[in-house]
């Protein structure tokens, strides 16, 4: 390993002179700051974050946490921050929390244990109105970006999020300009802010359209394929009368599509179904879904620029970014009012 002084030494100056040259520290010449550069990048140095961190208070590295990297939604968000953070000369760990409280609490003590200059939350959300990590953030006054929208246990930090719930309401004002008078929901985890927005936007343009919503129509699908499927089955199984499905992720909606299209239904001919999110396979589904697209890279963007603020000891605010329908295969006209059994 090159040190500071094997540089020194070759360039016939002392370490010190070393050391101000590749900081730029402004009283070293310009001729002797290029010369000394230009040989540490021919003997190959590399400089010891480890010790700058020492000296300057700082790691260069910022911690994220998201449920699963198998979750497709936080792809493009994902990247806007990692690239966000290269470019600002900061490193990204990634970590895990699948969704279980106690998994989250550990990736935030191992990676306050890595002392990272900063922490982007994707929280698992949970009912109780406190959460003792996340009062332990806030006494540690460590810089933290909450990713999604905040519950009671997080509301001291400041986030960035997408308006689901006008998101939610335009999709189902789409269906109903189509036609649609009977539009089942396959709603998320009820303890999500998000899931509760979405439900709440779908409920919303039902009732300015003159319809009351009828919670029948309404199942618990959670977030994933698997989950949209079993939706789809109790649907069949109930035999609910509707022309349209919107789903409150597009995992969700793709799920219960697969199962309708197998028990012989044609989309959006027999049977109209709508997602939430736009990640990259809603367009390339057997069907491409209609669906709203969340502004994924944005919300990254957002929240490196927030943390940047944070770091320089400014207070930005939280942000609240718009969603907009994408209309493709998947919604239609209807033909008739079907129940969920084969046509």
């Amino acid at each position: 390993m090159v040190r500071l002084k094997d540089i020194a030494t070759q360039a016939g100056v002392s370490v010190m002179t070393v050391s101000k040259s590749l900081r730029g520290a402004p009283d070293i010449s310009a001729e002797t700051k290029t010369r000394v550069k230009v040989l540490a990048q021919q003997m190959g140095y590399m400089p010891d974050s480890m010790a700058q961190g020492l000296r300057n208070r700082t790691t260069k590295l910022l911690g994220l946490i998201i449920s699963t990297v198998t979750n497709p939604i936080f792809a493009r968000t994902v990247s806007a921050i990692e690239e966000g953070a290269h470019d600002w000369g900061y490193d990204l760990i990634l970590a895990h929390s699948l969704n279980v409280p106690e998994r989250e609490e550990a990736c935030i003590r191992r990676l306050l244990s890595r002392r990272v200059d900063g922490l982007f939350i994707f929280p698992v959300y949970r009912l109780a109105p406190t959460a003792p990590i996340y009062e332990e953030l806030w006494q540690r006054k460590t810089p933290t970006v909450i990713m999604g929208q905040r519950a009671p246990f997080c509301a001291q930090f400041l986030n960035v999020e997408t308006d689901d719930l006008t998101g939610s309401y335009l999709m189902t004002q789409h269906l109903l300009e189509l036609g649609h008078k009977k539009i089942a929901f396959l709603s998320g985890p009820s303890g999500s802010p998000w899931a509760q927005e979405r439900l709440e936007g779908y409920r919303r343009a039902l009732r300015e359209a003159g319809i009351e919503p009828d919670d029948r129509l309404v199942f618990a699908a959670g977030v994933s394929i698997e989950e949209g499927e079993k939706a789809a089955v109790q649907m069949i199984h109930e035999s609910a009368s509707m022309t349209a499905v919107q789903g409150a992720s597009d995992l969700v909606a793709m799920g219960a599509a697969n199962v309708f299209l197998n028990q012989g239904f044609k989309i959006p001919e027999d049977l109209s179904v709508a997602g939430f999110g736009n990640i990259l396979m809603s367009q390339h589904f057997r069907v491409p879904l209609s669906t709203v697209r969340e502004p994924k890279l944005r919300l990254g963007v957002a929240a490196i620029e927030s943390m940047q603020k944070l770091r320089r000891g400014e207070h930005p605010e939280s942000k609240r970014l718009p969603a907009e329908i994408i209309v493709r295969a998947s919604t239609g006209r209807p033909k008739a009012v079907v129940a969920a059994s084969p046509p």
